[in-house]
Order: C-alpha cells, then sequence, then structure tokens
C-alpha cells in the first residue's frame, strides 16, 4: 500500500515501516560513529520502542555491543491498516542488531502487568542469566494497578488555579491564548500513579527476588524539568507531581541494591518533539523557540545525541557520575543554559502567527513530528507501495 500522514489532532494516524526502519538506521550509524562505550552488556529496557527508551537500546546494543530485551505496547499491522511507529521501529532494530550478531529479543505488552513482568523474568533467566542496566522509559496515559485493578488515568493540568498562556498549533503555525483549568478531585493521586516510581520500584523488586540483577548493576529512569515559562502547568503541575515521585524512588530503589553495589539515578533530558509534548499547551511553542536557540548556539540535540552523552560521559565515564543537588543526572544541562533561557525569555512575548517561522524553528518542530512516524526520511520512497505487514523476529 501507499503510506501517507493521516492526521487527526496532535496525532498520526499511520505509520510508515520503511521510513521507521531508516530512522532506527540512522540512529544506530550515529552511535557507531562517536565509538565504543564501556558500558553495560546486558541490558532491560521498559519502553523500548520510542524517544529516549529506543535511544537506549540503540545505544546499548551498538555503543556497547550489549544483548538487550526490550519490553513495550505496541499494535502490530493488519492488512491494510499500518502498525503502530513503536512496532515498526521495534523490528528494525532486531533486524539490524541480528545482522550485527547481537542478542535482542522483545516483549509486547502492558508493562505494568504481573504477566508481562513475569514473561521478562522467564526470559533474562532461560536466556540472558541477569541484566546490569535496566532503563525505564515508560509514557503512558493509563495504568490499570496490578494489586488493585483500578485503571488510573493521568491528566495534565495545573495546581490550585487557572493557568493561561500561549500555545502554537504546529500544524496550522496559529498562535494564540489557552486557559487550562486546574485538577480536581483524584487528579493528583491518578496521575502519580500512573507516571510515578511505583511501577519502577516494583519492576526492581521482581527482578532482585529473582537474583536477576547483576553484582553493581544500575537502573535508570528519565524526567524532566523545563524552565520556569512552562512550571505551571508541567514541573508545578500535577505531571510535576509524579515526577518528583519518581525522583524519590531513585533514592529508595537505590537503598534496596545496597547489597549488591547496585546504583538507581533519575537523568534529567532535554525537551524534545514527542507524540506525548505534542498535546501539551505551551510545550510546542516553547520546543520551537528553544530549538532555534540551540541549533544556533549549535548545541541542539534529538533522543540519540542525548542518550548517547548521557551514557558516555555520565553513566559510563571514568570519573565518576555527576549529579545535581538532588542527586539527579543533569542533560538538560545545555537547554538550561542561562544564554539559552534569557533568549527563549525575551522572544516568548514576540511570538506571533506572523513571525513564529522567522524566530522559532516551528518548520522543525513539524518534521521532527513527522519522523516520529517515519515520514519525511531523506532515502525512502514514500511514493512507492511499502509493506505494512512487518513482523518483530523475536515476537510471533
Amino acid at each position: 500500500m501507499i503510506i501517507e500522514p493521516r492526521m487527526r489532532g496532535f496525532i498520526c494516524l499511520t505509520s510508515h515501516p520503511d521510513g521507521c526502519e531508516q530512522n532506527v538506521k540512522n540512529q544506530i550509524e550515529y552511535i557507531k560513529s562517536k565509538g565504543t562505550i564501556a558500558g553495560a552488556k546486558k541490558v532491560l529496557v521498559i519502553g523500548a520502542s520510542t524517544g529516549f527508551g529506543l535511544a537506549s537500546r540503540i545505544t546499548s546494543a551498538f555503543g556497547s555491543n550489549a544483548a538487550t530485551i526490550g519490553v513495550f505496547f505496541e499494535k502490530p499491522a493488519a492488512e491494510g491498516k499500518t502498525a503502530s511507529p513503536g512496532w515498526y521501529n521495534s523490528a528494525a532494530f532486531e533486524k539490524e542488531a541480528h545482522k550485527a550478531g547481537l542478542y535482542a529479543k522483545s516483549i509486547n505488552g502492558d508493562a505494568f502487568s504481573k504477566e508481562v513482568k513475569q514473561q521478562t523474568l522467564e526470559l533474562i533467566k532461560k536466556d540472558l542469566g541477569q541484566v546490569d542496566l535496566v532503563v525505564y522509559s515508560l509514557a503512558s496515559p493509563v495504568r490499570q494497578h496490578p494489586e488493585t485493578g483500578v485503571l488510573h488515568r493521568s491528566t495534565l493540568k495545573p495546581i490550585g488555579g487557572v493557568y493561561s498562556n500561549k500555545t502554537v498549533d504546529f500544524h496550522s503555525g496559529k498562535v494564540s491564548e489557552i486557559s487550562i483549568q486546574p485538577c480536581e478531585g483524584d487528579d493528583i493521586e491518578n496521575t502519580v500513579a500512573v507516571m510515578g516510581g511505583e511501577d519502577w520500584s516494583m519492576w526492581i523488586e521482581a527482578l532482585k527476588a529473582e537474583n536477576l540483577l547483576a553484582e553493581g548493576a544500575m537502573t535508570v529512569a528519565y524526567s524532566y524539568i523545563g524552565p520556569s515559562l512552562t512550571e505551571a502547568v508541567y514541573r508545578k503541575g500535577t505531571i510535576g507531581r509524579a515526577k518528583d515521585h519518581l525522583e524519590a524512588t531513585a533514592f529508595t530503589i537505590a537503598d534496596s541494591l545496597k547489597d549488591i553495589n547496585g546504583k538507581a539515578f533519575v537523568s534529567v533530558n532535554k525537551a524534545l518533539v514527542t507524540q506525548a509534548s505534542s498535546a501539551i499547551p505551551v510545550i510546542p511553542l516553547y520546543i520551537s523557540l528553544l530549538y532555534k536557540i540551540m541549533k544556533e548556539k549549535g548545541i541542539h540535540e534529538g533522543c540519540i545525541e542525548q542518550i548517547q552523552r548521557l551514557y558516555s560521559e555520565r553513566l559510563y565515564n571514568n570519573d565518576g557520575i555527576a549529579t545535581d543537588d538532588k542527586g539527579r543526572i543533569r542533560v538538560d544541562d545545555w537547554e538550561m543554559r542561562e544564554d539559552v533561557q534569557e533568549l527563549v525569555a525575551k522572544l516568548w512575548p514576540e511570538a506571533t502567527t506572523e513571525n513564529l517561522s522567522e524566530i522559532g524553528d516551528l518548520a522543525g518542530y513539524r518534521h521532527d513530528f513527522y519522523n516520529l512516524f517515519g515520514f519525511e526520511f531523506d532515502g525512502v520512497d514514500y511514493k512507492a507501495e511499502a509493506n505494512e505487514l512487518v513482523n518483530v523476529p523475536s515476537i510471533v
């Protein structure tokens, strides 16, 4: 079938298998170009199919020759209907890993569930024995609690009052004012239940109980802080409470791993175009301005550049792991540089529908958004028929 992007609001309903494969190949080539990282050799990535999770799996495999197990929840293709991009990404990753002689297997299912955890533990026992790095990179709007059965839904709302600010519709380029109503009822508790650290902790407990964590094993989860400009809706909103919980959980996990000399960290990463960030009011406008500034200064990074720097300069360097005063690894350091944030703050009030394409990088934002779904990659013939029925080799 000929596959074109079909949009509904902030979601693309189609994805391109050849474009997703090109995306994975591009990331692999970048990692190979940066040289070997003396990192972990047996890696479990929870949330391995897109964004930072996919970049982590690629960096582990092609930067450190690691065996990887990836857990994700993606939709396979059906006749005449494309798979989700994460499915195609994972198929392409496994294909390239196997070609390079690397072990790579995947599990598709709800990572919050006991069943998927058990399936993963059995696979590690059977094939790897133990793992020495666990990356936790889940991004889901809902979680069915494995103990209570309660379905929790996260919300992205301010706390304590209405939040009003500018945003942009990145499809049309229209800059407008938006107001977001504050959270109410159980919004905070539900968001923490979905996006906080409880599930990360459950994974580590399950792995440790079965002696599947190697001596000196490390685990890392991903977070975001962002500037004062977005904090009312992000870091000081419901999602910020969840991130606070995630970051506090790192210390609890670290304590539980002391007897195997293990470590647990949260890495605070840079703002990037994702499906989730595209749906958050204010964030697309902030990213459009940020990208322009960081590209002009030569310090812009995508997911793969961020994770390569995290591995090579933070997690696996010879000088120890540098953290901030709250024990977090910071690879958002270039985004949060004073000169960068001063320019964003200066441009923010000036941004209009008419001038955003000049003072910001709206074209770059759109391009990155389409890339998420396998579109707009050089070297892919989008006018040609593509086979939508692609399998992930290790998933029958």
